[in-house]
């Protein structure tokens, strides 16, 4: 019992030195804590970390930069482009009134004609002479309307052919009444022609305008861009919500060309 008891009491000093050694390790631990509480947050270097970089910055600010100059660019182009359009359909626009005018004309003149042709004809002798002067009126009658766009080739053609109606035996005032329908149902076809292409001339307006809104809305939000700038790791608790209650950001940024409607 003196043996153990004695070897015991020699490791007591020994076991208390060890005691106060860790103990001043805690001391130290808790002071440097107390003094510097930053120097632990492994948080906050997490975030530093994580944080681009000024050269990273500035490379975002060209990236703006030069999509801001492109979008502009296409904007000035698709506005051209829209002004050229709403000329297309305004000429397009005009071709339909002068078409219908035209067709209007000519309903007018074959009403007349319709009139004229319920009196007698004049009496004309029926000999080969008198025949080759009735065709040579008829081809010079539907040759002036062709030069006045008046017949298609398809309809002068018939005339020379004499074929669909076009008789060149007929009286000369038959002839006109003949030639003069002719030319209503040319003058209709072609202001119908017109007016389709009115239609697709205004759609096409319609388009290149919307396009050319969409890209100056664009251009316009291009320019007002800043570069992320902000922690990627907000603090606990520094979290600032916006009114819908989420962290305000900056627009998301695509390299490339803008969408077009």
């Amino acid at each position: 019992m003196q043996t153990v008891l004695s070897s015991v009491l020699l490791d007591v000093p020994r076991a208390a030195v060890i005691w106060l050694a860790l103990l001043g390790v805690i001391v130290a631990v808790v002071a440097t804590l107390i003094a510097r509480p930053d120097r632990f947050h492994v948080d906050r270097r997490i975030r530093q970390a994580v944080l681009p970089t000024e050269l990273e910055v500035a490379r975002e600010r060209q990236d703006l930069d030069r999509y801001a100059e492109e979008v502009a660019v296409a904007a000035e182009r698709a506005a051209v482009a829209a002004g050229r359009r709403r000329a297309e359909w305004l000429a397009a626009q005009e071709a339909v009134e002068a078409a219908w005018q035209a067709y209007q004309d000519v309903e007018a003149d074959l009403r007349r004609l319709d009139a004229a042709a319920a009196l007698p004809l004049p009496h004309t002798p029926q000999t080969p002479a008198e025949y080759a002067d009735r065709e040579r009126y008829l081809h010079r009658a539907a040759l002036a309307a062709y030069w006045r766009q008046e017949l298609s080739e398809e309809q002068l053609s018939d005339v020379f052919a004499h074929r669909n109606g076009w008789d060149p035996r007929l009286h000369p005032v038959e002839q006109e009444l003949v030639l003069r329908r002719a030319v209503r149902d040319h003058l209709l076809a072609r202001h119908r022609a017109a007016a389709e292409r009115e239609r697709a001339a205004w759609h096409d307006a319609e388009l290149s305008a919307a396009s050319a809104r969409s890209l100056r809305d664009e251009a316009f939000a291009a320019v007002g861009r800043e570069p992320e700038t902000s922690d990627v790791l907000p603090l606990p608790g520094t979290e600032q919500p916006t009114a819908a209650g989420n962290r305000p950001g900056r627009p998301e940024f695509r390299q490339g060309r803008a969408a077009v409607a």
